[in-house]
Protein backbone atom coordinates (compact mmCIF):
# COMPACT_ATOMS: atom_id res chain seq x y z
CA UNK A 1 0.00 0.00 0.00
CA UNK A 2 1.22 3.67 -0.79
CA UNK A 3 -0.15 6.85 0.97
CA UNK A 4 -0.40 9.65 -0.51
CA UNK A 5 -0.70 12.56 1.35
CA UNK A 6 -2.98 16.45 0.46
CA UNK A 7 -3.46 19.14 2.13
CA UNK A 8 -6.77 20.82 2.52
CA UNK A 9 -8.13 24.12 3.73
CA UNK A 10 -11.35 23.73 4.59
CA UNK A 11 -13.86 26.77 5.31
CA UNK A 12 -15.06 27.40 8.57
CA UNK A 13 -18.56 25.01 8.67
CA UNK A 14 -16.47 22.41 6.97
CA UNK A 15 -14.07 22.33 9.70
CA UNK A 16 -17.24 21.45 12.27
CA UNK A 17 -18.45 18.84 10.10
CA UNK A 18 -15.04 17.12 10.25
CA UNK A 19 -14.25 17.76 13.83
CA UNK A 20 -18.19 16.26 14.04
CA UNK A 21 -16.73 13.02 12.44
CA UNK A 22 -13.86 12.47 13.68
CA UNK A 23 -15.72 12.54 17.07
CA UNK A 24 -18.15 10.24 15.75
CA UNK A 25 -15.67 7.59 14.86
CA UNK A 26 -14.09 7.97 18.38
CA UNK A 27 -17.87 7.46 19.74
CA UNK A 28 -18.07 4.10 17.98
CA UNK A 29 -14.71 2.93 18.81
CA UNK A 30 -15.27 3.45 22.72
CA UNK A 31 -18.40 1.97 22.77
CA UNK A 32 -17.39 -1.13 20.69
CA UNK A 33 -14.31 -1.44 23.39
CA UNK A 34 -16.90 -1.08 26.31
CA UNK A 35 -18.97 -3.53 24.63
CA UNK A 36 -15.66 -6.25 24.08
CA UNK A 37 -14.96 -5.59 28.03
CA UNK A 38 -17.93 -6.40 28.94
CA UNK A 39 -18.26 -8.88 27.39
CA UNK A 40 -15.29 -11.22 26.82
CA UNK A 41 -15.09 -13.56 24.56
CA UNK A 42 -17.06 -12.22 21.90
CA UNK A 43 -15.84 -12.07 18.09
CA UNK A 44 -15.78 -10.08 15.23
CA UNK A 45 -19.31 -10.48 14.38
CA UNK A 46 -20.53 -9.64 17.27
CA UNK A 47 -18.69 -6.31 17.21
CA UNK A 48 -19.73 -5.22 14.40
CA UNK A 49 -23.33 -6.29 15.20
CA UNK A 50 -23.31 -3.79 17.52
CA UNK A 51 -22.36 -1.44 15.78
CA UNK A 52 -25.16 -1.60 13.70
CA UNK A 53 -27.41 -1.68 16.25
CA UNK A 54 -25.24 1.80 17.88
CA UNK A 55 -26.12 3.35 13.82
CA UNK A 56 -30.08 2.34 14.73
CA UNK A 57 -29.92 3.89 18.33
CA UNK A 58 -27.91 7.36 17.56
CA UNK A 59 -28.86 9.79 14.75
CA UNK A 60 -25.41 11.45 14.95
CA UNK A 61 -23.48 7.88 14.28
CA UNK A 62 -26.50 6.76 11.49
CA UNK A 63 -25.22 10.59 10.19
CA UNK A 64 -21.47 8.64 9.04
CA UNK A 65 -21.08 6.54 6.72
CA UNK A 66 -21.58 2.81 7.30
CA UNK A 67 -17.80 1.95 5.83
CA UNK A 68 -16.43 4.73 8.88
CA UNK A 69 -18.46 3.22 11.45
CA UNK A 70 -16.70 -0.54 10.41
CA UNK A 71 -13.02 0.89 10.07
CA UNK A 72 -13.84 2.26 13.65
CA UNK A 73 -14.59 -1.49 14.66
CA UNK A 74 -11.58 -2.62 13.28
CA UNK A 75 -9.27 -0.24 15.10
CA UNK A 76 -10.68 -2.21 17.96
CA UNK A 77 -10.35 -5.70 16.61
CA UNK A 78 -6.77 -4.94 15.99
CA UNK A 79 -5.73 -3.27 19.30
CA UNK A 80 -7.89 -6.86 20.97
CA UNK A 81 -5.93 -8.87 18.42
CA UNK A 82 -2.66 -7.23 19.46
CA UNK A 83 -3.06 -7.20 22.98
CA UNK A 84 -4.19 -11.54 22.79
CA UNK A 85 -0.63 -12.02 20.53
CA UNK A 86 1.27 -9.87 22.88
CA UNK A 87 -0.13 -12.39 25.72
CA UNK A 88 0.67 -15.97 23.87
CA UNK A 89 3.72 -14.30 22.62
CA UNK A 90 5.09 -13.73 27.21
CA UNK A 91 6.07 -9.85 25.98
CA UNK A 92 8.07 -8.73 28.95
CA UNK A 93 6.17 -5.98 30.68
CA UNK A 94 3.06 -4.48 29.52
CA UNK A 95 0.77 -6.38 26.69
CA UNK A 96 -1.38 -3.37 25.60
CA UNK A 97 -4.31 -4.09 27.26
CA UNK A 98 -6.51 -1.93 25.02
CA UNK A 99 -7.78 1.87 26.12
CA UNK A 100 -10.06 4.35 25.09
CA UNK A 101 -9.62 6.96 23.05
CA UNK A 102 -10.10 10.89 24.27
CA UNK A 103 -8.33 12.75 21.64
CA UNK A 104 -8.71 11.27 18.45
CA UNK A 105 -7.22 12.86 15.16
CA UNK A 106 -8.72 10.96 12.20
CA UNK A 107 -11.67 9.49 10.78
CA UNK A 108 -11.10 6.64 8.41
CA UNK A 109 -13.49 5.68 5.10
CA UNK A 110 -13.45 2.96 2.83
CA UNK A 111 -14.65 2.34 -0.87
CA UNK A 112 -17.95 4.31 -0.10
CA UNK A 113 -18.72 7.96 1.58
CA UNK A 114 -16.05 10.17 -0.36
CA UNK A 115 -16.05 10.28 -4.61
CA UNK A 116 -13.30 12.46 -6.32
CA UNK A 117 -13.71 14.95 -9.14
CA UNK A 118 -13.39 14.28 -12.81
CA UNK A 119 -9.43 16.35 -13.10
CA UNK A 120 -8.71 14.37 -9.16
CA UNK A 121 -8.17 17.91 -7.76
CA UNK A 122 -10.88 17.32 -5.32
CA UNK A 123 -12.71 15.26 -3.20
CA UNK A 124 -16.55 15.41 -1.97
CA UNK A 125 -17.86 13.88 1.43
CA UNK A 126 -21.32 12.45 0.20
CA UNK A 127 -22.09 11.59 4.03
CA UNK A 128 -24.94 13.45 5.75
CA UNK A 129 -22.27 15.31 7.72
CA UNK A 130 -21.98 17.62 5.34
CA UNK A 131 -17.88 17.86 4.89
CA UNK A 132 -18.70 18.71 1.31
CA UNK A 133 -16.35 19.39 -1.49
CA UNK A 134 -12.59 19.81 -0.61
CA UNK A 135 -9.35 21.14 -2.69
CA UNK A 136 -6.35 19.15 -2.59
CA UNK A 137 -3.00 20.74 -2.40
CA UNK A 138 -0.21 18.57 -3.50
CA UNK A 139 2.17 17.43 -6.24
CA UNK A 140 1.06 13.81 -6.55
CA UNK A 141 -1.08 13.22 -9.52
CA UNK A 142 -3.88 10.52 -9.24
CA UNK A 143 -4.73 10.79 -12.34
CA UNK A 144 -2.12 7.75 -13.16
CA UNK A 145 -4.60 5.05 -10.60
CA UNK A 146 -7.53 4.24 -11.40
CA UNK A 147 -10.63 4.55 -8.67
CA UNK A 148 -10.64 0.47 -7.56
CA UNK A 149 -6.75 0.82 -6.31
CA UNK A 150 -7.93 3.57 -3.60
CA UNK A 151 -8.98 1.50 -0.99
CA UNK A 152 -8.70 3.84 2.04
CA UNK A 153 -9.38 7.73 2.43
CA UNK A 154 -8.32 9.41 5.76
CA UNK A 155 -9.08 12.67 7.33
CA UNK A 156 -6.46 13.90 9.70
CA UNK A 157 -6.23 16.62 11.81
CA UNK A 158 -2.74 17.89 12.73
CA UNK A 159 -1.62 20.98 14.76
CA UNK A 160 -0.86 23.02 11.69
CA UNK A 161 -4.05 22.43 9.87
CA UNK A 162 -6.26 19.08 7.83
CA UNK A 163 -5.03 16.49 5.54
CA UNK A 164 -6.50 13.80 3.32
CA UNK A 165 -4.58 10.69 2.60
CA UNK A 166 -5.46 7.98 0.10
CA UNK A 167 -4.04 4.78 0.38
CA UNK A 168 -3.45 3.38 -3.02
CA UNK A 169 -3.07 -0.48 -3.47
CA UNK A 170 0.31 -0.36 -5.31
CA UNK A 171 3.84 -2.65 -4.98
CA UNK A 172 6.90 -0.14 -4.21
CA UNK A 173 8.73 -1.90 -6.44
CA UNK A 174 6.32 -1.08 -9.14
CA UNK A 175 6.94 2.71 -8.93
CA UNK A 176 11.03 2.87 -9.75
CA UNK A 177 13.35 1.72 -12.41
CA UNK A 178 16.01 -1.04 -10.99
CA UNK A 179 19.36 0.37 -10.38
CA UNK A 180 22.26 -0.42 -11.30
CA UNK A 181 24.40 -2.34 -9.00
CA UNK A 182 26.82 -0.90 -7.40
CA UNK A 183 28.58 -3.96 -6.20
CA UNK A 184 29.56 -2.23 -2.82
CA UNK A 185 28.84 -3.43 0.56
CA UNK A 186 28.68 -0.84 3.91
CA UNK A 187 27.95 -1.82 7.41
CA UNK A 188 26.69 1.33 9.59
CA UNK A 189 27.01 1.57 13.39
CA UNK A 190 24.59 4.71 14.59
CA UNK A 191 25.38 6.46 17.64
CA UNK A 192 24.69 9.68 19.44
CA UNK A 193 27.21 12.20 19.01
CA UNK A 194 27.41 10.96 14.97
CA UNK A 195 24.34 9.60 13.75
CA UNK A 196 26.33 7.45 12.08
CA UNK A 197 29.90 5.57 10.89
CA UNK A 198 29.83 3.52 8.25
CA UNK A 199 32.74 0.93 7.48
CA UNK A 200 33.73 3.18 4.46
CA UNK A 201 35.18 5.60 6.92
CA UNK A 202 32.38 8.09 6.17
CA UNK A 203 30.71 9.95 9.12
CA UNK A 204 27.16 11.45 9.43
CA UNK A 205 27.07 14.28 12.05
CA UNK A 206 23.94 14.04 14.26
CA UNK A 207 21.99 17.09 13.75
CA UNK A 208 19.81 16.73 16.67
CA UNK A 209 16.82 18.66 16.20
CA UNK A 210 15.40 18.44 19.46
CA UNK A 211 18.05 19.77 21.05
CA UNK A 212 18.44 22.74 18.84
CA UNK A 213 14.69 23.66 19.14
CA UNK A 214 14.07 22.69 23.08
CA UNK A 215 14.98 26.05 24.30
CA UNK A 216 12.24 27.70 21.87
CA UNK A 217 9.86 24.53 22.99
CA UNK A 218 10.16 24.77 26.41
CA UNK A 219 9.35 28.95 26.05
CA UNK A 220 6.23 27.36 24.20
CA UNK A 221 5.83 25.46 27.10
CA UNK A 222 5.70 27.97 29.81
CA UNK A 223 3.64 30.50 27.86
CA UNK A 224 0.89 28.10 27.18
CA UNK A 225 0.98 26.75 30.91
CA UNK A 226 0.94 30.56 32.74
CA UNK A 227 -2.68 30.39 30.21
CA UNK A 228 -4.22 27.52 31.77
CA UNK A 229 -6.69 27.77 34.29
CA UNK A 230 -7.42 25.06 36.96
CA UNK A 231 -10.81 23.82 36.88
CA UNK A 232 -12.14 26.47 34.75
CA UNK A 233 -12.79 26.42 30.56
CA UNK A 234 -9.47 27.47 28.63
CA UNK A 235 -9.70 30.68 27.08
CA UNK A 236 -9.11 31.23 23.29
CA UNK A 237 -5.18 32.61 24.34
CA UNK A 238 -4.84 28.96 25.74
CA UNK A 239 -5.64 27.23 22.62
CA UNK A 240 -3.83 29.38 20.69
CA UNK A 241 -0.66 28.81 22.59
CA UNK A 242 -1.78 24.93 22.65
CA UNK A 243 -1.19 24.88 19.00
CA UNK A 244 1.90 27.02 18.59
CA UNK A 245 3.42 24.46 20.97
CA UNK A 246 2.33 21.77 19.08
CA UNK A 247 3.57 23.20 15.65
CA UNK A 248 6.73 23.37 17.07
CA UNK A 249 7.26 19.61 17.91
CA UNK A 250 5.36 18.87 14.65
CA UNK A 251 8.46 21.17 12.88
CA UNK A 252 11.11 18.71 15.10
CA UNK A 253 9.05 15.49 14.14
CA UNK A 254 9.41 16.45 10.57
CA UNK A 255 13.22 17.85 10.41
CA UNK A 256 13.70 14.90 11.62
CA UNK A 257 11.93 12.63 9.56
CA UNK A 258 13.27 14.23 6.36
CA UNK A 259 16.56 13.95 7.63
CA UNK A 260 16.44 10.27 8.11
CA UNK A 261 14.73 9.43 4.49
CA UNK A 262 17.76 11.45 2.83
CA UNK A 263 20.28 9.34 4.97
CA UNK A 264 18.68 5.94 4.33
CA UNK A 265 18.04 6.52 0.73
CA UNK A 266 21.55 7.87 0.03
CA UNK A 267 22.54 4.53 1.52
CA UNK A 268 20.65 2.25 -0.37
CA UNK A 269 21.25 3.86 -3.63
CA UNK A 270 24.82 3.38 -3.04
CA UNK A 271 25.17 0.04 -2.01
CA UNK A 272 23.82 -2.83 -2.86
CA UNK A 273 23.90 -4.15 0.87
CA UNK A 274 23.88 -2.44 4.22
CA UNK A 275 24.24 -4.11 7.87
CA UNK A 276 23.18 -2.53 10.89
CA UNK A 277 23.01 -3.37 14.18
CA UNK A 278 20.12 -4.75 15.45
CA UNK A 279 19.67 -2.62 18.80
CA UNK A 280 16.86 -2.93 21.23
CA UNK A 281 15.82 0.78 21.45
CA UNK A 282 13.30 0.12 23.31
CA UNK A 283 15.17 -1.10 26.52
CA UNK A 284 18.13 1.41 25.62
CA UNK A 285 15.46 4.24 26.43
CA UNK A 286 15.26 3.38 29.79
CA UNK A 287 18.17 5.12 30.23
CA UNK A 288 17.58 7.82 31.73
CA UNK A 289 20.69 9.88 31.25
CA UNK A 290 20.37 9.01 27.52
CA UNK A 291 17.15 8.50 26.24
CA UNK A 292 16.34 11.94 25.05
CA UNK A 293 19.35 11.95 23.11
CA UNK A 294 18.87 8.38 21.49
CA UNK A 295 14.87 9.88 21.24
CA UNK A 296 15.92 12.83 19.46
CA UNK A 297 18.44 10.55 17.04
CA UNK A 298 15.13 7.93 15.82
CA UNK A 299 17.51 4.53 15.26
CA UNK A 300 14.28 2.99 14.78
CA UNK A 301 12.55 5.00 12.34
CA UNK A 302 15.85 4.96 10.48
CA UNK A 303 15.97 1.10 10.48
CA UNK A 304 12.74 1.27 9.21
CA UNK A 305 13.21 3.79 6.45
CA UNK A 306 16.26 1.68 5.89
CA UNK A 307 14.25 -1.52 4.93
CA UNK A 308 11.35 -0.09 2.87
CA UNK A 309 14.07 1.57 0.95
CA UNK A 310 15.82 -1.93 0.38
CA UNK A 311 12.91 -3.60 -0.62
CA UNK A 312 12.04 -0.46 -2.79
CA UNK A 313 14.99 -1.02 -4.67
CA UNK A 314 15.82 -4.75 -4.59
CA UNK A 315 18.88 -3.77 -2.29
CA UNK A 316 19.85 -6.18 0.91
CA UNK A 317 19.66 -4.52 4.53
CA UNK A 318 20.86 -7.32 7.10
CA UNK A 319 20.31 -6.49 11.21
CA UNK A 320 23.65 -7.85 12.94
CA UNK A 321 23.62 -9.08 16.30
CA UNK A 322 25.53 -6.13 18.64
CA UNK A 323 26.83 -8.63 21.16
CA UNK A 324 30.95 -7.42 21.20
CA UNK A 325 30.36 -5.41 18.22
CA UNK A 326 32.55 -2.30 19.85
CA UNK A 327 34.67 -5.47 21.86
CA UNK A 328 36.21 -7.20 18.86
CA UNK A 329 38.40 -5.56 16.26
CA UNK A 330 37.10 -5.01 12.91
CA UNK A 331 40.62 -5.46 11.39
CA UNK A 332 42.13 -8.65 13.47
CA UNK A 333 38.88 -9.87 14.86
CA UNK A 334 40.81 -10.04 18.69
CA UNK A 335 38.97 -9.26 21.03
CA UNK A 336 39.85 -5.86 23.21
CA UNK A 337 38.26 -5.67 26.63
CA UNK A 338 37.16 -1.90 26.88
CA UNK A 339 34.56 0.54 29.20
CA UNK A 340 31.63 2.26 27.51
CA UNK A 341 33.25 5.21 28.20
CA UNK A 342 35.85 4.73 25.78
CA UNK A 343 35.03 5.89 22.40
CA UNK A 344 37.87 5.37 20.18
CA UNK A 345 38.94 1.85 19.51
CA UNK A 346 42.71 1.04 19.83
CA UNK A 347 43.82 -2.47 18.81
CA UNK A 348 46.55 -4.10 20.99
CA UNK A 349 47.13 -6.89 18.63
CA UNK A 350 47.47 -5.13 15.47
CA UNK A 351 47.50 -1.55 16.44
CA UNK A 352 44.29 -0.80 14.31
CA UNK A 353 42.69 2.44 15.38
Amino acid sequence: MFIYEFRVNPKPQQVVAINEAIRTSQFVRNKVLRYWMDNRGVGKTEMFRYNTLLRKEFKFVEDLNSHACQTAVERVLRAVNRFYDNCKKQVPGKKGYPRFKRYSRSVEYKVSGWKLSENRKHINFIDKKGIGYLKLIGSRDLNFYQIEQIKRVRIVRRADGYYVQFSVQLDARDTVKPLIPSQKAVGIDVGIKYFLADSQGNIEYNPQFYRQGEQQLNRLNRRKSKKYRQGLPQSKNYHKARCQYARGHLKVSRQREEFIKRVALRLIKSNDLVAYEDLNVKGMVKNRHLSKSIADAGWSNFRRWLDYFGYKYGKITVAVSPYSTSQNCSNCGEKVQKSLSTRTHVCSHCNYV
